[in-house]
């Protein structure tokens, strides 16, 4: 949670800066962006619902562990969207359209879309009991810090370019991703029949 989370500040300097915030020549504030991430959440959690339900009864849903890898390997994915586009802003000394960010967002809020609804059920699943409500406090503890830790390191966007920024969040998130990939039959032992 804590890498999934570092990188929307990112993401939000990004809208600010450096994309052509209109559409139609209809003007917006880049604070809207920070909208579409729910917006999608809201379109597609019932589509992720169906999906789970439909390849569990299928057999071949995928265990939380590896709904966690594919989650952190889609962060990392939205942030390779963004390298071409800084290339862009790099050469042209331009704004970039609104097309870069929706899909950035969409395939963040995928990658959301595996990890944190997966994430919290299994909290419950696995914590004892009576620690139900710790765990789950933990759980936005990781989000927490992964906010502060974005936060925290926000000053590169004006140190580095804005392509090797991308591309190095988009190799921290590849190297995750492949990191969980690998542990996913050590982690499915460890959590027993929860599935």
């Amino acid at each position: 949670m804590v890498r999934f989370r570092t990188g929307w500040f990112y993401i939000d300097s990004f809208a600010d800066r450096n994309t052509e915030n209109s559409i139609l020549g209809y003007e917006f504030p880049s604070t809207w962006w920070q909208s579409i991430n729910a917006l999608f959440i809201i379109v597609l959690s019932g589509v992720f619902a169906w999906l789970w339900l439909k390849l569990n009864s299928m057999k071949k849903e995928p265990s939380t562990p590896m709904k966690f890898a594919i989650g952190l390997l889609l962060a990392g994915v939205g942030f390779l969207i963004l390298v071409p586009a800084a290339s862009i802003i790099e050469s042209t000394g331009g704004r970039v359209g609104v097309h870069w960010l929706l899909f950035v967002y969409f395939t963040h809020t995928v990658g959301e879309l595996f990890l944190s609804p997966v994430g919290l059920s299994a909290m419950t699943k696995l914590a004892p009991h009576r620690i139900v409500g710790q765990m789950m406090g933990i759980w936005f503890l990781g989000a927490a810090t992964g906010n502060f830790i974005g936060g925290r390191i926000g000053g590169l966007f004006e140190s580095f370019p804005l392509k090797s920024i991308f591309l190095a969040v988009f190799v921290y998130c590849a190297i995750s991703a492949l990191v969980m990939f690998l542990l996913v039959p050590w982690i499915k032992r460890l959590m027993g029949e929860v599935k």
